[in-house]
């Protein structure tokens, strides 16, 4: 997909391509779109009318999976209005490991923008109500004339091996006992993707890191943070779990975390996760799945 950063700076860009026949529509209702078939059902332009809040996604090039020229634009539903549409209302988590890798993208595109719109319909300097404009990737403030573009909270996300090459893992305070992942955090202002891994592991695990380094990154649109992957080495094996966000923190071998996800012992992160690809990075392939009846 072209995002078209260009073409949706023109304000006729909308009203332009809006009931072409090359122009589809993608719906979404607080998180959800419409999947049929595992593929995101992507509707006829013509014959709708163009509705106030709708978001310019791109355009689809050669070799994706609708023809190349294809306009593919996001409306705002609301939930009230679902059943009109012959589909089920699935979410990103639901449904990611089914898509393709274009319907995947297309559906990251369309919760982290459509979650920007949907907290920020006003100006944060004056409060006035703002107007959307380049093709959805803008709010322009009335009274200040300021504009607003669509947020990315980066956060670091780590796995972190000791001297044994044992991987640290932990249970948030946010999950139920058994499940494990590795440890993320927000970076905050004024401050390196580096120091935010030094200091987050420490904060949360009592474990000091260095040499972190960087493998890859993941868009994750709840509501709206871009996890930046990275691995990094213990200087010691100490742990203490902070206990607010952090509640406890555990060592594995590649045989214990295998046996403990065997046994459902431990639940790990989910395929669509970056945090089950860094695992899967340090345990050398696909995890095992818990044994039938786990």
């Amino acid at each position: 997909m072209d995002r078209g950063c260009e073409r949706r700076a023109d304000p006729g860009l909308l009203p332009g391509i809006w009931g072409a026949e090359s122009t589809v529509v993608m719906l979404i209702s607080a998180g959800k779109t419409l999947i049929r078939d595992q593929r995101i059902v992507l509707l006829p332009s013509a014959g709708r009318t163009l509705p106030e809040l709708v978001v310019y996604l791109g355009r689809a090039e050669e070799g994706s999976d609708v023809p190349a020229g294809t306009d593919i634009v996001l409306e705002v539903v609301g939930a009230e209005d679902r059943e009109a549409y012959d589909g089920d209302w699935l979410g990103l988590r639901d449904v990611a490991t089914l898509l393709s890798g274009q319907d995947a993208g297309l559906f990251v595109e369309a919760a982290a923008v459509s979650n920007w719109h949907a907290t920020h319909t006003h100006c944060p300097r004056c409060g006035a109500a703002t107007e959307i404009e380049s093709g959805g990737w803008v709010r322009r403030c009335p009274a200040d004339g300021s504009e607003h573009y669509p947020r990315t909270d980066p956060a670091i996300i780590v796995s972190i091996v000791d001297e044994q090459d044992r991987l640290l893992l932990g249970n948030s305070a946010a999950w139920p006992a058994g499940r494990y992942s590795t440890l993320a955090g927000f970076v905050e202002p004024g401050e390196s993707l580096e120091a935010a891994v030094i200091r987050e592991i420490q904060e949360e695990s009592g474990v000091v890191v260095h040499s972190p380094q960087y493998l890859g990154s993941q868009p994750w649109p709840f509501p709206s943070s871009l996890m930046l992957g990275f691995t990094a080495t213990a200087t010691g094996t100490a742990t203490r779990a902070d206990g607010v966000e952090i509640m406890d923190v555990r060592w594995f071998t590649r045989t214990e975390l295998a046996a403990a996800i065997e046994s459902g012992e431990v639940q790990v992160a989910s395929g669509i996760s970056i945090a089950r690809a860094l695992i899967e990075r340090w345990y050398g392939g696909p995890l095992p799945e818990p044994k039938e009846g786990r």
